[in-house]
């Protein structure tokens, strides 16, 4: 699987724009909020999921440009509740201009959560690379400190430091933490982070243990089988599960867009026949949907960051099924 996504990689280069874009139909839902908006309408209806919305774009060079992220997602805002989708956002912090103006980017940040808030709508802070690790979940702890509980965080697994930050969110927001675990896109370096396939997946598994612990919200981010099934025996073990209300005494997270505790999240056009089959046993599964503009720049960096992705996008074709 490595030596396959480092041969797509290696071609990347010479690589038309026609057959990034074929192939990134997959996994990004279109240019426009109105592509969004039908991807979802016609995955809803058909197998009754719930999902996340990204705006494509990071790591902006003028605060102008987070002017337009700030616009473009109270856009999506705006859409989600005229069209009655079960959907909420993912925003990435460096969009925001978390890396030009810290102050700012707060401050923009905090009106998109305001006007989320006002229609019940929970905001996703995305992780990064391991530059802006601490300052995003800065963000989220001065976001409930004001009130703003309608916020949660990604935390990946690879990181040496993810045990002690659940311990830390969770510490500082008691039953509000709510939390996003998945093996992490960037490839950081070897002595910040697990690089091998084995010790990724174990800090995953200790990882949801020590969310399942302490009382966060696990929103399970993974396409990976045993990952998968390592956390329903997991969720098993804890006695959560279908149908039951979360049992775990301090526990807070309730309402109508929540599962008992806990959810599976999925990329869009990736592992489709694994989505299908925990939906049909009846759990909660978000299923995040990419779109915009930047969908090119997205493609290449993403498989560049890490290679096996093109592993996962190849099956989808070799293997229509899973989609």
């Amino acid at each position: 699987m490595g030596l396959f996504g480092r041969m797509i990689v290696g071609v990347l280069p010479i690589t038309p724009k026609f057959l990034v874009r074929w192939v990134s139909k997959r996994y990004v839902a279109g240019r426009d909020l109105d592509s969004a908006i039908s991807a979802m309408k016609k995955l809803g209806e058909k197998e009754g999921c719930c999902f996340t919305i990204d705006v494509l774009g990071e790591d902006i060079s003028t605060l102008a440009e987070a002017n337009y992220f700030l616009t473009i997602y109270e856009q999506v805002i705006d859409a989600i509740v005229s069209q009655g989708i079960d959907a909420n956002i993912s925003i990435k912090p460096t969009a925001f201009g978390l890396l030009i103006d810290e102050e700012v980017a707060l401050a923009n940040i905090q009106q998109l959560l305001e006007k989320a808030a006002r229609h019940g709508m929970f905001v996703r802070l995305d992780m990064e690379d391991h530059r802006v690790t601490q300052s995003t979940i800065d963000i989220v702890l001065k976001m409930h400190e004001i009130g703003l509980k309608n916020i949660g965080v990604v935390l990946q697994a690879r990181l040496f430091r993810t045990l002690d930050d659940i311990k830390s969110i969770c510490s500082s927001l008691q039953g509000d933490a709510d939390i996003r675990i998945c093996k992490g896109i960037y490839l950081e370096p070897s002595e910040i982070a697990h690089t091998e396939y084995r010790a990724i997946n174990t800090g995953y598994s200790e990882a949801l243990s020590m969310m399942l612990k302490n009382n966060s919200y696990c929103a399970i981010a993974t396409h990976d089988k045993p990952v998968v099934s390592d956390a329903l025996l997991q969720l098993k073990e804890k006695e959560m599960g279908v149908g039951i209300s979360d049992p775990r005494d301090g526990a807070r997270q309730t309402g109508d867009d929540k599962g008992p505790g806990y959810e599976f999240q999925m990329l869009l056009g990736v592992r489709g026949d694994m989505r299908r089959r925990l939906l049909k046993q009846g759990h909660k599964v978000r299923v995040y949907v990419p779109f915009g503009e930047k969908w090119y720049e997205y493609s290449i960096r993403r498989l560049r960051e890490n290679p096996d992705i093109a592993w996962h996008v190849a099956k989808s074709f070799m293997m229509p099924w899973s989609r």
